[in-house]
């Protein structure tokens, strides 16, 4: 019988639900916002491009970071110092709301005059809130094995992931979009809110997280030499390596299709506000699910055919939102690919907190990330200078398509080529040798 999870455990899950709410109702404001602002397809993408682009920067000095600092002291100050940035945008929001466009009359807008300083203000914002992100989830994930036991790190990873789901995708994009009717800058102090909230709640979690080797925080950090380390780790590895790759491959397929989201769900989907609000909760459904049966599917199919699903899911779905103009339809897929994404999670964020050395954690988690989260600036830049391209020879709608064609071909041959080198029985060869 497993070890129960314990108190610290209970006030991350805590905190990570709470700021995840406040995240679940921003999450509708940030994209609507961006499309009040300007329509262009690559200024939309940009914007993304900017929150993503730390993941290529920064994250392999977050992990050197990560292994040299007290984890839980950078979740704080990261989780505070997005709070601050939060109400910052709020602030600038509420300034500029009379000049914004009603938001249920975005749905018919193809070209509106680009509000340069608002959109400014959320380049850079952006650019700072994906810095501290970068930090804060490198850090959180290699906290986790200090929480909790190793046999129970598949079960608290699930229901970490199951709460962000439920708060972040399925309670918050409804209430957002109740406070954006109210008034657009309302989401973002709540969100600011909720940072502060889970900073008071991570901050009573006692014990020291810093590496047990680690190297004293007072000597000169050698970011060249210790991100090497990582690396050369990592690359080393013959499972961890072709992993990280692979699902550097799935996020730059992914992230292309979601470039400019926004703008299909408006103009093809014809949704409202409040529609893609409902249209986010699809992810809410899929990642409970997938937080309460994915350690049970895993155990039962094994680890390899669990991750050749979550492979199979990708073309799938993108071929079948490709075609269709029902949101509805959308949603459905959405549960879907967001249950199969949890699996993977599940799966391989596991193994990593299991087999990678403690003192070795931030920095091989954090070139792994690199690897896998890099390629989303990518595949955003990607996303939103193709459909600009193709609005040249081809109509809005036809442009705002042919992502999720693409992205069907191509997810197609990642499962081909990546399924045979995730099987159970490498993965099962990984944990053993880890232990001797």
């Amino acid at each position: 019988m497993s070890k129960p999870l314990g108190r610290s455990y209970i006030k991350l899950w805590s905190a990570t639900a709470i700021s995840n709410l406040g995240d679940g109702i921003s999450m509708v404001a940030y994209p609507w916002l961006a499309s009040a602002v300007t329509r262009s397809p690559i200024l939309i993408a940009a914007a993304g491009f900017a929150s993503r682009l730390p993941w290529l920067i920064f994250t392999l000095h977050a992990g050197v970071l990560t292994d040299r600092f007290d984890r839980r002291k950078l979740i704080v100050g990261m989780d505070f110092l997005r709070g601050v940035l939060t109400v910052f945008v709020g602030g600038v929001v509420y300034l500029n709301k009379d000049s914004l466009p009603a938001l249920n009359d975005l749905t018919k807008l193809t070209h509106l005059s680009t509000n340069w300083p608002l959109y400014s203000t959320l380049l850079v914002t952006s650019f700072l809130f994906g810095l501290a992100e970068v930090l804060r989830d490198n850090s959180a994930q290699t906290l986790m094995p200090s929480v909790v036991d190793q046999e129970n790190l598949e079960k608290a990873n699930s229901r970490m992931w199951s709460a962000e789901a439920l708060t972040n995708s399925f309670i918050g994009p409804p209430i957002g979009s109740l406070m954006i009717g109210i008034a657009i800058f309302l989401p973002f102090f709540f969100d600011a809110a909720s940072f502060f909230i889970a900073v008071a709640l991570i901050a009573t979690i006692s014990g020291s997280f810093k590496s047990v080797e680690s190297t004293s925080s007072r000597e000169k950090i050698n970011f060249r030499v210790e991100i090497k380390e990582g690396f050369t780790w990592l690359w080393a590895h013959p499972l961890l390596r072709p992993m990280a790759i692979i699902l550097g491959c799935m996020n730059g397929i992914g992230t292309m299709v979601g470039a400019v989201f926004i703008l299909f769900a408006q103009e093809v989907l014809h949704t409202s506000v409040f529609a893609f609000a409902l249209l986010g909760t699809a992810g809410a459904v899929g990642g409970i699910f997938g937080g309460v049966l994915a350690p049970k599917i895993s155990s039962k199919f094994g680890s390899g055919p669990s991750l050749a699903l979550a492979l199979a899911a990708a073309p799938v779905g993108s071929i079948v939102v490709g075609f269709t103009s029902s949101w509805q339809v959308v949603w459905v897929v959405v549960v879907f690919e967001s249950f199969v994404g949890l699996l993977w999670n599940t799966i391989t964020v596991s193994l990593r907190q299991s087999i990678i050395p403690t003192n070795l954690l931030g920095r091989v988690n954090s070139v792994y990330r690199f690897f896998a989260w890099g390629s989303i600036p990518i595949g955003m830049f990607v996303g939103g200078a193709l459909v600009s391209g193709l609005t040249h020879y081809y109509s809005r709608e036809v442009a705002l398509r042919a992502p999720y064609f693409i992205a069907c071909l191509l997810g197609l041959l990642l499962w081909i080529m990546a399924a045979p080198r995730l099987t159970t029985a490498k993965i099962e060869q990984a944990r053993a040798e880890s232990t001797k």
